[in-house]
């Protein structure tokens, strides 16, 4: 069994309405609470972290499932949004929804849009970050498939 380890260093220095920051590997940002929830708004925020975590674990494990399926594309993108809910000063992160835009190489056949649609479905299920999820954050995915131009 392999375990990887990843490491966030964090500081805070004052109260709720602060700005900190975080760094792990790469990521080096500032924190604070979002507008939206009466904070400042610097830097991003863990709302965005967690949907920022599940759409790319979702794009990267479709982008391998593609691969590994040698089903051709000249692109995908994707748009995610995550609600959050707050009721009586309950903050509950309720549904993640990913938009991914699947653009198949011009020639795609009614089959290699079955795959992809397929594939679309079976990556939100084997997405580390969406297993971790499961029970708690609903994670609904809605593709778009269509064909490339020459």
């Amino acid at each position: 069994m392999a375990e990887h380890r990843f490491h966030l260093k964090a500081n805070w220095p004052g109260l709720r309405n602060d700005v900190g920051t975080i760094e792990a590997g790469n990521l080096i940002t500032k924190v604070s609470i979002p507008p939206e929830m009466d904070g400042p708004g610097i830097g991003t925020n863990p709302d965005e972290m967690l949907l920022g975590a599940a759409a790319t674990c979702y794009i990267i494990t479709l982008a391998a499932m593609m691969e590994r399926s040698h089903l051709q594309k000249q692109q995908l993108t994707m748009e995610s949004e995550g609600i959050v809910d707050v009721t009586r000063g309950v903050i509950t992160y309720k549904r993640i929804t990913h938009h991914p835009l699947i653009v198949l190489k011009h020639d795609a056949s009614e089959k290699d849009h079955e795959l992809a649609q397929t594939l679309a479905e079976k990556a939100e299920k084997s997405c580390m970050i969406s297993r971790a999820l499961q029970g708690n954050v609903i994670i609904e995915v809605k593709p778009a498939i269509m064909n490339g131009s020459l």
